[in-house]
């Protein structure tokens, strides 16, 4: 008996009280702490267990227990899934299982006499097993077996809601953690757009901290320094999250322009706002997501200059050509050995400008469709690659181009003609940005693991905040010198390809005012 028939009444109340205290638990450690606390009460037992069954595999596995040394927990769930694995459709038999509770009991203190076991079970769901062991052995009656059952009964309800609360506070930290790891912003609004949550990279873009943006009407916070299509609100009021909008008028909305930020600075964004409806079709909220476009439109305003650069860069020499062309080929005049000479020599060098435009604008785009540059790999002598460089352009220019190489600049492993345009794209640039009369120079110097190729100017300098973006592709530097040059921004790019597709590095060492030095350095192994 688990108490005298004179206290049926306080048993009853008894198990009332630990059924509320349990159920009134959301915390699972806390629970079933209670369930043991409440059932070795109940049972006068000295030895308490509550095993879970395991979502994952379906194996018992002990999460709580009074009376137990932790060094036997190990053993006890080997015997619980020896228990489980010999259940079938129809349970498993009394006697198994009383054999198994023996060699638990055996396992924990042999002198451990009884063992109640009492299936965790919720909406025909097993959710696990409590067993109370006593140092006793005394009868039970259908009594005390039908409150045992209701005490059971009530304690899976309670590890039910514990568990189901664990899964919803686990899940919330998880999107929390998502949220906030993403570099995109996301916030989310009530239907009448007053924030309830952002996260962290919504606070870095616009300034706004959670706690600062929370219940404030958008109003308040997004505000337009320019915006290219109607934001949210005109959407709103035009029915795109109405109940009974037709489904292409709840898909997302986009919107982008200039935001001002909280410190009265501008950022390009673009927001997709996304309805949350209930399962009536009720607006509940509005989920933002907004992401920071600034380097999308630079890239495009750089692809616009680029293209219309390219476009005026391929016409001047079409243009010249076919005007020497038609000069030499018209009937009524005739030439003399000497103009056809420098007619012919003008349309040449026109057309190796030419060639060398269309020869970057294809290594160019075979980088960005393969990221790799096929080498023809050979003994290469960089002294002598830069002299042809040197002779080729120093004919016809202002600046007086100095070589300076060892007498012992060693040969390396190399594609000649990929480093030669490197060379050419460096010391044309030296010739576009240098005065007239200033010293260009392009040497060399080696050490035992590796050879640099230097070309050191007069010009005006970079600043130091563009020095890290001049070897992007189409990127110009951004005054009126640059304006005034011709040029596609594609050499530096193409010239840091070359050098690292060898292995190498390419540097720029400048400052506003001292000229310029880029620096390539190759293995010579």
């Amino acid at each position: 008996m688990l108490m005298r028939p004179d206290l049926r009444t306080q048993q009853r109340d008894f198990l009332l009280g630990i059924t509320r205290a349990i159920t009134a638990q959301l915390d699972q450690s806390e629970v079933l702490r209670r369930v043991l606390h409440a059932s070795l009460a109940m049972l006068a037992g000295r030895v308490g267990i509550v095993a879970l069954t395991d979502r994952a595999d379906g194996k018992l596995v002990i999460r709580a227990y009074s009376g137990i040394n932790a060094d036997v927990v190990p053993q006890l769930n080997h015997l619980l899934h020896e228990l489980m694995s010999a259940r079938d459709d129809d349970g498993f038999s009394r006697e198994y299982l009383n054999a198994k509770l023996q060699e638990m009991a055996d396992a924990i203190d042999k002198r451990l006499e009884q063992s109640i076991a009492m299936p965790l079970v919720f909406a025909g769901n097993p959710l696990g097993l409590l067993i109370v062991f006593r140092s006793y052995h005394t009868a039970i009656t259908p009594e005390d077996l039908s409150a045992l059952q209701s005490f059971a009964d009530q304690a899976a309800i309670a590890v039910n809601n514990a568990q189901l609360y664990g899964e919803i506070a686990h899940e919330r930290k998880r999107l929390a953690a998502i949220l906030n790891s993403s570099g995109d912003g996301v916030f989310t609004m009530s239907p009448d757009l007053r924030f309830l949550q952002v996260n962290a990279a919504f606070e870095r873009m616009t300034g706004w901290r959670n706690a600062e943006a929370i219940d404030r009407h958008k109003s308040e916070i997004i505000n337009w320094a320019r915006l290219d299509s109607p934001d949210i609100e005109q959407a709103l009021e035009a029915g795109w999250a109405a109940t009974d909008a037709r489904d292409d008028q709840r898909e997302s909305l986009y919107v982008e322009g200039d935001l001002i930020r909280r410190d009265s600075s501008e950022l390009s964004i673009g927001i997709t706002y996304a309805p949350l409806r209930s399962a009536e079709g009720r607006l509940v909220s509005i989920i933002g997501n907004v992401r920071d476009i600034t380097n999308f439109r630079k890239a495009q305003e750089m692809q616009s200059l680029f293209i219309s650069t390219v476009h005026h860069e391929l016409r001047t020499p079409i243009a010249i050509i076919k005007g020497y062309a038609s000069t030499l080929g018209r009937n009524d005049v005739e030439w003399d050995y000497d103009t056809v000479r420098n007619y012919v020599a003008i349309i040449e060098e026109e057309t190796d400008r030419l060639t060398a435009l269309v020869e970057d604008l294809l290594t160019a785009s075979k980088i960005q469709a393969t990221r790799e540059l096929q080498l023809n790999i050979a003994d290469t002598d960089l002294h002598a690659v830069a002299a042809q460089s040197v002779a080729r352009l120093e004919s016809g220019v202002s600046q007086v181009i100095v070589l300076s190489f060892p007498e012992d600049f060693p040969v390396i492993q190399g594609d000649a003609a990929r480093l030669r345009q490197v060379i050419d794209n460096l010391l044309t640039n030296a010739i576009k940005y240098s005065p007239a009369k200033s010293t260009i120079t392009v040497g060399g110097r080696y050490s035992r693991t590796t050879v640099t190729v230097f070309v050191r100017d007069e010009g005006p300098g970079i600043a130091s905040d563009q020095l890290e973006r001049i070897f992007e592709r189409f990127y110009r530097i951004d005054d009126r010198l640059t304006r005034r040059t011709q040029g596609t921004g594609l050499g530096l790019y193409l010239a840091r390809a070359i050098v690292q597709t060898h292995g190498g590095d390419i540097s720029v060492k400048s400052a506003v005012g001292s000229g310029s030095t880029f620096y390539f350095s190759l293995p010579r192994g």
